[in-house]
């Protein structure tokens, strides 16, 4: 005899109904021990993904924080993550950057490159085309320091692989809204 099937969860249907899309959402929160961890959790306990997370302070005299996370799935999962953060208490405001389609996405990253000859000097020409500043080198790597949209990131990284890539260390997307209105 077998057991009834149960239902499939309403994160996974939506996800299969549905195109998944990439989103740039900013949390403004209380810049207190432990916002963090209850933002982080309330991804972790529905198993939504974070694919890139930032913190820092943004208004010391009112000790506020802001939190960017770009994460992905469905629109309904999109939209059931935002009305989720909004009931968080330490939250105050939820924004969607990517809605606005007025927003500036950025992102650090240093990549290690090693190489010697035509790696190093095809390494070089790569930096100087994706303006790539140099912030170490040795006879044998470079570190180059390169700010830019996360794909164009990922696009050097992916070029970097045959020269001699080594390692890669990235910052996470810093997002902000256009024009003179806070968000």
């Amino acid at each position: 005899m077998n057991a009834p099937a149960s239902p499939p969860s309403p994160y996974a249907a939506a996800t299969t109904n549905s195109k998944v899309e990439s989103h740039t959402l900013s949390v403004l929160v209380d810049n207190e021990p432990g916002v963090l961890a209850r933002v982080v959790g309330l991804f972790s306990g529905r198993g939504y993904n974070i694919e890139s997370l930032t913190v820092a302070e943004v208004a010391h005299a009112e000790h506020l924080s802001r939190i960017t996370i770009l994460t992905s799935g469905a629109p309904e999962t999109i939209e059931q993550i935002h009305h989720q953060l909004e009931r968080l208490v330490p939250v105050h405001q939820v924004t969607d950057l990517t809605v606005s389609k007025r927003s500036l996405e950025r992102e650090l990253a240093m990549v290690k490159v090693k190489g010697r000859g035509e790696h190093r000097t095809f390494a070089l020409q790569l930096a100087e085309a994706f303006r790539a500043r140099i912030v170490d080198a040795t006879t044998e790597s470079f570190i180059f320091e390169l700010t830019g949209k996360p794909h164009k990131i990922d696009e050097f990284v992916d070029l970097m692989r045959p020269i001699g890539l080594v390692e890669v260390s990235r910052t996470g997307v810093a997002a902000i809204a256009r024009g003179p209105e806070p968000i």
